[in-house]
Parts: structure tokens; C-alpha cells; sequence
């Protein structure tokens, strides 16, 4: 069962006359707090439901984490299922693809699903906006709101071997055009159209989230042009977003994971130094952290640190580690 926050000033209710004497229990209390006027008494929530809400914070809230087949993505969509909430995952990838990973919106689904959530996978091309507008849709259908949207899809990571060479550091004037438009189609433009269409069904509400997945890039040069200017293109769209979304009490805000020991970083863990890596899915936590927080529209318009979120709202990584949150000077 879950209770209704009740407003700070609600008229029904006079706060200083509910008190709790010696000879009173907590079906009385309970009765003052739900039904001040009269009337039939719910039943008051059982221990054990209080308990399974403490463990499942986010239990009733609707999520859509984009590009969650693997990655960052599957990680963020895990952190939400353990939290408790019913989590849209979208991403091309489906069972039965071939590709160099393994990974699929399935597979994640039905993890996010075991560990307490509720996974919907959802086979969406992000650059193409008629899928986009049907997956809302599809939400908007099935579940009548939505409170978070996680947007992690990205371009422009493929292919970074061509003619048997690493393209990904050469200089701007040597990189494939390709690229530049891969990471604004499937990355900033996806972003955009993703959160204007959560939008719409947020201000129904007057409440809500979004985050877009960034990278130190977006504030110091790290090896990619355009790389670097498409994280500063999203943390600056997402600034404007709360700047246009605060009179609504819907928050928006840039996230940096650390070194996270994805399916792609961990063909290279022999050339790496992973002892304050993150898991893909502490990146989730700090998402369901940011959810559950009362005062979420203080951090609106920030960019903000994995790390530094599980230092302040006190959770740690899968492994019971916490990784220690970097400087800009060492990112």
C-alpha cells in the first residue's frame, strides 16, 4: 500500500492536535492523518509493506532509460528495477541480433524485472522520430504517467577501427565525418526529441525528472572534438531545460559516471587502471537516489557526479566499494 504525501498546509488538517496519548494507537493516529472529516478508515499499511517501500523507493514511479541494451544504459535500467520501478528500455538491439557485444532491451528487461522492478522492453531507432513518438505514446497508453526519463543513447562510437587504425584520436581535421553526425543524431538530437515528448506527460503531473548522460568532455578536451563538443552541446541544452521547466517542478540535470566497466572498456582492462572503476549500474543508483529526493529541484540545471551523489546520499556500488569522485583537473 502506498500513502499519499500530504500537502505542508493542508486546511483539513490541523497538525498540532494530532497527537499520539499513552492510551492511543496506530490505527487511531492513522485515522487522524487519512480521514481528519470521518468516515471509513483504510487499513493502515502492515510492517511488512512499510519495509518492502523502504527497500523500494521508487515502487509506482514509471522510468524510460534510452539505449539500455547494454552499457551504461543496462546499468542505469538495473539501478531503477532494484529501486522498485517500472522501467522502459529501449535500444535497437533484440534477442537474437548478432553483434560484438552481447546485450539486448530483453535481456535487460527481464533483469530489471528480477531484481524487483518492472522491465518493458522497447525496440526503438532513437534517430527516427515516428518510433520515438510511438514509444511515448505507448507509455502514455499503458501507464497513464511518466516520472523519469534517462536519456543514454548515443552515436558515433562505432566503427573506431577502420583500415585496421584507431580513428577516435586523431585530430579533427583526420576523423570521419560520419562520426560528428553520428553523435548529434543518435546523441544531442535524440536527447531533445526524447524530452520534449517526456515532457508533455509530465506537466500533466507537475513533477518529474530528467537526466541526460554526459562526460567530463563537456568541460576539458578529451582526445574527440567532437566528442567533447557534442557533451558541452548536451549539458548546456539540459541547463536550458531547467531554466524553461522550473516553474513546473520538473528537474533536469547533466550526469558524469567515472571510469565505468563497460562490455567495450573491459576488452582494454589490461591496459587500465580500474581500482576507483564504477559498475555500470552504480550510475543507476545514483539516478534512483536523485528520484527519491524531495529537494531534486535544488540540483536543477547541475551537472552532477556519480560519486559524488553516492558520498552525499550514502550508497555504494554493487561490490559494497565507493569509488572516490574526481576533480575536473583528474578526470
Amino acid at each position: 500500500m502506498k500513502l499519499q504525501r500530504l500537502p505542508i498546509a493542508c486546511p483539513q488538517i490541523n497538525h498540532h492536535k494530532i497527537t499520539r496519548s499513552a492510551g492511543s494507537n496506530l490505527n487511531e493516529l492513522f485515522s487522524q492523518l487519512v480521514c481528519p472529516g470521518g468516515g471509513p478508515t483504510p487499513r493502515p499499511p502492515r510492517l511488512a509493506e512499510l519495509r518492502e517501500n523502504d527497500m523500494r523507493p521508487l515502487a509506482g514511479r514509471v522510468a524510460v532509460v534510452t539505449g539500455a541494451s547494454r552499457g551504461v544504459g543496462r546499468g542505469v535500467a538495473l539501478g531503477l528495477g532494484e529501486a522498485g520501478a517500472t522501467v522502459y528500455i529501449t535500444g535497437r538491439s533484440v534477442r537474437g541480433d548478432g553483434g560484438e557485444f552481447a546485450g539486448n532491451i530483453h535481456d535487460t528487461a527481464d533483469l530489471v524485472t528480477q531484481l524487483g522492478g518492472v522491465g518493458v522492453p522497447v525496440r526503438c531507432d532513437h534517430r527516427d522520430d515516428a518510433e520515438v513518438e510511438s514509444l511515448f505514446r505507448q507509455v502514455a497508453d499503458e501507464q497513464g504517467h511518466l516520472d523519469l526519463l534517462v536519456n543514454n543513447v548515443w552515436g558515433g562510437y562505432e566503427n573506431m577501427v577502420e583500415g585496421g587504425d584507431f580513428t577516435w584520436e586523431r585530430p579533427f581535421w583526420d576523423q570521419p565525418l560520419w562520426r560528428w553526425d553520428a553523435m548529434f543524431a543518435a546523441g544531442v538530437r535524440a536527447c531533445y526529441v526524447a524530452s520534449r515528448l517526456a515532457v508533455k506527460s509530465m506537466l500533466n503531473q507537475q513533477s518529474g525528472l530528467i537526466v541526460a548522460m554526459s562526460h567530463w568532455s563537456g568541460q576539458k578536451y578529451k582526445g574527440n572534438v567532437a566528442y567533447g563538443v557534442a557533451k558541452a552541446a548536451t549539458d548546456r541544452m539540459v541547463a536550458d531545460f531547467a531554466h524553461e521547466l522550473r516553474p513546473h517542478d520538473i528537474a533536469a540535470v547533466s550526469l558524469y559516471p567515472g571510469l565505468v566497466r563497460t562490455e567495450r572498456v573491459m576488452q582494454f582492462a589490461h591496459y587500465l587502471d580500474l581500482s576507483n572503476s564504477e559498475s555500470p549500474q552504480f550510475a543507476g543508483r545514483a539516478i534512483a537516489a536523485l528520484a527519491n529526493d524531495p529537494r531534486i529541484m535544488l540540483k536543477s540545471g547541475r551537472v552532477l557526479a556519480v560519486a559524488a551523489l553516492a558520498e552525499e546520499y550514502g550508497f555504494s556500488d554493487i561490490d559494497g566499494r565507493r569509488p572516490r569522485p574526481l576533480t575536473l583537473d583528474e578526470a
